[in-house]
């Protein structure tokens, strides 16, 4: 009983910490000018570490870019990030992304998240929506890289394509499901 006691404060103070991050990164919000800055950084790495990443910027009708999406996580865990849609390699909307999650999950990175769009109508429905949930309102086929960065570009069939790409730091578990992103204003 006692151990069940201890635990249940382990969880609620890892829980406060976790939304008191989130929070700290809302209040800390980063201008348009430091998203796009950090956006090109992030996209910069991701063509020099996927070898086929120019070709599928370009073959993509938009992209969303999150260059640094924190997440910490102990039994109860939270991620927080801000990023840029872009189309034609310009900024169109900036977006915030957030998900929680209880499980097992224990410690703290940062990632950066490319979510591709590859048809118009893909990209035309997260546009039009008010809070785009991945699982709920699309499903993003999140690709593994190979040795080197290698991808093959040809069996690409899906409307959206995620990366997950220069993490830093230590956590178990990495996936896009249940995150959502928000339109956001800067």
């Amino acid at each position: 009983m006692k151990l069940a006691g201890i635990f249940t404060k382990k969880a609620l103070v890892t829980f406060v910490s976790i939304v008191a991050l989130l929070a700290a990164s809302s209040a800390f919000a980063a201008t348009a000018k430091e998203i796009d800055a950090r956006s090109d950084a992030a996209i910069e790495k991701f063509t020099k570490t996927v070898t086929a990443g120019k070709a599928l910027l370009e073959k993509a009708d938009g992209y969303l870019i999150f260059p640094s999406v924190i997440k910490a996580g102990l039994g109860i865990g939270g991620e927080y990030g801000e990023g840029a849609l872009r189309i034609g390699g310009k900024t169109v909307q900036y977006y915030s992304t957030a998900a929680g999650s209880i499980g097992f999950q224990f410690g703290a990175q940062s990632k950066s998240v490319l979510m591709l769009f590859m048809t118009k109508e893909s990209l035309a429905q997260f546009r039009n929506s008010d809070g785009w949930e991945v699982g709920v309102d699309g499903s993003v086929a999140l690709i593994e890289l190979g040795a080197g960065g290698s991808i093959d570009t040809t069996n690409f069939t899906d409307p959206v394509i995620g990366f997950i790409f220069g993490q830093k730091g230590l956590m178990y578990n990495l996936t896009l499901e249940g995150t959502k992103m928000t339109k956001i204003v800067r």
